[in-house]
């Protein structure tokens, strides 16, 4: 069996500062998981003193795919494969999100408030850097498939009754680096593939789910720019129960992959559910890593 190794790395940059970003996040990867038909097993949610990062926050979940993946990629797969497994280290400003099925995806991610220009945040090596990929994602400039778009998740169009922001204009970037704030989302991705022809779609596949998510992080922060980290963690411990709740009814069945396809999640974790592929699932890591 062939195996083929991508490594792309993502810059996303958003209006905002760290510490916006990190409430958005998660409380979009809360969202995410929490939508109907959501196939999710959370088996470990805790603190750790010693790890990815130094401290942080581990998870471990089993995301049942189901029906609700692209066609194409389900047609890829035997049925044994339409379970994935994630591990997730958080350790804001820095995650890593590691996923695994028939094909493997690893994403690590470095918050920093700049302007994305760093070239070797995540310290590759010379070869490393030869087969690595850049894709800078852009939020207003970007297209969307018309399949996707949301009058109410288009940052030209959209404006925080709560801070006043937006709607952005295609020099939005200009304007952000003059008078801030302003943040990039450093995303390295690494894909292990073990079935043939899945290279470009998958890459396209993932870069559409950043976009949406990041688009969705922006346009949805009337809904989590005033909430604490307290108030994040008491969503977690109700999702959390939530789910329980659902996989002891059999209630879940599969993952909502919004049409054929948003956190992580999202980039939390591996697969896309409201916003999360945020990082945060294909991406939950797409917001978290």
């Amino acid at each position: 069996m062939q195996v083929t190794m991508l490594i792309k790395e993502y810059h996303i940059l958003l209006p905002m500062s760290l510490e916006e970003y990190q409430v958005a996040q998660l409380y979009m990867i809360q969202v995410g998981t929490n939508g109907s038909g959501s196939g999710v097993e959370i088996l470990a949610n805790r603190p750790y003193s010693d790890g990815p990062g130094g401290s942080g926050q581990y998870t471990h979940k089993i995301y049942h795919v189901g029906s609700h993946i692209p066609s194409w990629f389900r047609a890829l797969l035997p049925k044994a494969a339409l379970q994935v497994e994630e591990e997730s280290w958080k350790a804001y400003p820095y995650t890593r999100t590691r996923c695994s099925m028939k094909f493997s995806i690893e994403i690590e991610t470095y918050y920093r408030p700049d302007s994305g220009k760093q070239s070797n945040v995540f310290n590759l090596t010379a070869a490393e850097k030869r087969q690595r990929i850049m894709d800078t994602i852009d939020i207003v400039r970007d297209p969307i498939s018309p399949n996707e778009y949301k009058v109410e998740e288009d940052p030209k169009l959209y404006r925080s009754a709560k801070t006043g922001r937006g709607p952005l204009g295609d020099d939005w970037l200009e304007g952000a680096m003059a008078s801030g704030p302003l943040m990039c989302a450093y995303k390295l991705c690494k894909v292990e593939f073990r079935y043939w022809g899945m290279q470009s779609k998958i890459e396209q596949f993932i870069h559409d789910v950043m976009l949406r998510a990041h688009r969705q992080a922006w346009c949805w922060q009337d809904e989590w720019t005033e909430l604490t980290m307290e108030d994040i963690r008491q969503l977690e411990e109700e999702t959390a129960r939530m789910l329980a709740q659902k996989m002891a009814k059999g209630a879940c069945r599969g993952s909502p992959f919004p049409g054929a396809g948003a956190t992580e999640s999202p980039f939390h974790g591996c697969l896309p559910e409201g916003p999360s592929f945020l990082g945060g699932g294909l991406l939950r890591e797409c917001l978290s890593s």
